[in-house]
């Protein structure tokens, strides 16, 4: 009776952690190769010979570009919106955009650490949405990936998840975060690959 008791145990402390995973597993930190971070030196010299005149961000490959003219000058990984394949449409459907836009404001409280808006969405979203019944969400986003609540824990600065988690913004580290505050300038435009 007390092994049947233990099997019954085991068995159920496998299926919820199998469970827990299967919901949460995303969260779970990746090991992605990090470059150097830049030194302020770095930045101001960046900002003052080469300074970013756009953003390439590339959904497939999961990465972000700044450029000069064609140049470019640095590569960050990204996560994107929980169901990540096409142009987002609709408040909601988990999608990032994609299309030419630009970074038209910046807030430096914002719920995942800073954050520079994209201005989705432009007048063809918003007719497309329209003609649809449905409502657009203005609210995309280049941010961090840890809430500024939780930003003083050991290695909040590189965490990055394993996948895609956001309602379609672009998220990367807080590190990443914090070279691109500096580094993009409002009204940079913004090119989103498929």
């Amino acid at each position: 009776m007390m092994k049947l008791r233990f099997v019954v145990g085991f068995v159920i402390v496998i299926l919820f952690s199998g469970l827990a995973f299967y919901q949460y597993g995303k969260f779970l930190p990746t090991f992605i190769p990090t470059h150097k971070p830049l030194s302020a030196q770095d930045i101001r010299q960046l900002n003052q010979t080469k300074p970013v005149t756009s953003i390439d961000v590339f959904k497939s490959q999961r990465l972000l570009q700044l450029k000069h003219q064609d140049e470019v000058i640095r590569n960050y990984p990204i996560r994107l919106g929980f169901n990540p394949i096409g142009h987002k449409q609709f408040e909601g459907d988990g999608k990032t955009p994609e299309g030419t836009y630009s970074i038209d404001w910046r807030n430096p409280q914002s719920a995942y650490y800073k954050s520079l808006h994209i201005s989705y969405p432009n007048q063809n979203d918003l007719a497309f949405a329209k003609q649809q019944h449905q409502s657009t969400d203005g609210d995309v986003m280049i941010h961090g990936t840890v809430p500024k609540r939780a930003a003083s824990l050991p290695s909040s600065a590189t965490y990055m998840p394993r996948k895609d988690w956001t309602l379609g913004c672009i998220a990367v580290t807080n590190s990443d975060m914090d070279e691109i505050w500096a580094l993009v300038s409002n009204h940079t435009e913004i090119n989103i690959h498929p």
